[in-house]
């Protein structure tokens, strides 16, 4: 049987008004989908844990909410493109989220992805990897300003550096993506991700 985390009740309770019934109602269906699922925290989000590896989580923000597979690719297929963090984009109300009848096929599609990874059966990553994204000159540039920031980025995962270089080139507006650089070389310079604030 299932248990749910003290910490989440609490999380739930103090996220935005409009969240928090997103927020219950994903947790109600992980655990009917899973009953031996079970809850902790992790990066400051709840995360729900199955055959010893997590299986997907959920967090909520001022404008939005958020839930996703850990294995979002093999869950939902290489290429379902995802917004954000999350599998089905930012949610901001109830009907948002997919039909119980649709996302509770998934969660037991993750379930046993989990369970073959702990068997030593899981299927293969597929060959076809996401390509490396380019730098854009102006990244580039304000990091090559800074010495610290610039060897952090190096340093850094390509996922990582993709994590940067994304939130960069989707600024709408230049003034936007300015600041973005700027904030970007400020917490490279201290050796932070993009994600550092979700981060432990």
């Amino acid at each position: 049987m299932s248990q749910h985390d003290p910490r989440i009740d609490a999380y739930i309770a103090r996220s935005a008004e409009f969240a928090q019934p997103i927020l219950e109602r994903v947790r109600a269906w992980v655990h009917e989908a899973c009953p031996q699922v079970e809850e902790t925290l992790k990066w400051g989000m709840p995360t729900f844990v199955h055959a010893g590896a997590i299986l997907c989580g959920m967090a909520a923000f001022k404008q939005h909410a958020t839930f996703g597979f850990w294995r979002h690719a093999q869950v939902l297929g290489e290429g379902e493109p995802r917004e954000g963090m999350g599998s089905f984009g930012k949610l901001t109300r109830l009907s948002d989220l997919p039909l119980k009848k649709d996302l509770l096929p998934l969660i037991r599609k993750a379930m046993q992805l989990n369970e073959a990874l702990a068997q030593g059966k899981a299927p293969r990553k597929s060959s076809t990897a996401r390509p490396a994204l380019q730098a854009p000159e102006d990244l580039l540039a304000a990091l090559a300003r800074n010495a610290k920031a610039q060897a952090t980025y190096l340093a850094f995962s390509p996922s990582k550096q993709r994590d940067y270089i994304e939130w960069v080139t989707e600024a709408k507006r230049e003034d936007t993506r300015l600041r973005r650089i700027a904030e970007a070389v400020a917490w490279m310079a201290e050796g932070k991700s993009r994600n550092w604030k979700y981060e432990r």
